[in-house]
């Protein structure tokens, strides 16, 4: 027990030999505070309370039906808009195989098989002429 006081000695040893007595202390009862809340859940809402509070009650419920029916026709517009994005792609991959079909049946060999076959005509093999007029 070095570097200590020794007042500090005798008074931690007076406190030790001295029966402390518990002193209670009386509670203190916390007032609540008049909120319509608190008075709601307690049940102790009289009738002109409710009835004042009635067109600020109707506020939110129309409120509510006005959050409500804006969040349906928000999801309407987002099924509508993929319902368009799948339309948009099955009609571009229309678009491309329509196209693909068509660069091959524009090929020259193509169109000289499908001349030949329905008009009868047939690819010259001579070069063409070049005509001079006066």
């Amino acid at each position: 027990m070095t570097n200590r006081l020794r007042s500090e000695i005798e008074e931690e040893e007076r406190e030790l030999e001295e029966p402390k007595l518990k002193v209670q202390k009386p509670k203190v009862v916390k007032e609540q505070s008049n909120n319509a809340l608190t008075d709601f859940f307690r049940g102790a809402v009289s009738k002109e309370a409710a009835t004042e509070a009635l067109p600020f009650v109707l506020f939110l419920s129309l409120l509510g039906m006005i959050y409500i029916g804006n969040r349906h026709s928000a999801e309407n517009n987002i099924r509508k808009i993929e319902g368009l994005k799948k339309e948009v792609k099955e009609l571009s991959w229309d678009f491309k195989t329509l196209k693909a079909d068509l660069m091959f049946k524009s090929r020259q060999t193509e169109v000289i098989k499908q001349v030949d076959s329905l008009l009868g005509l047939k690819v010259s093999v001579e070069p063409p002429i070049k005509l001079n007029a006066k």
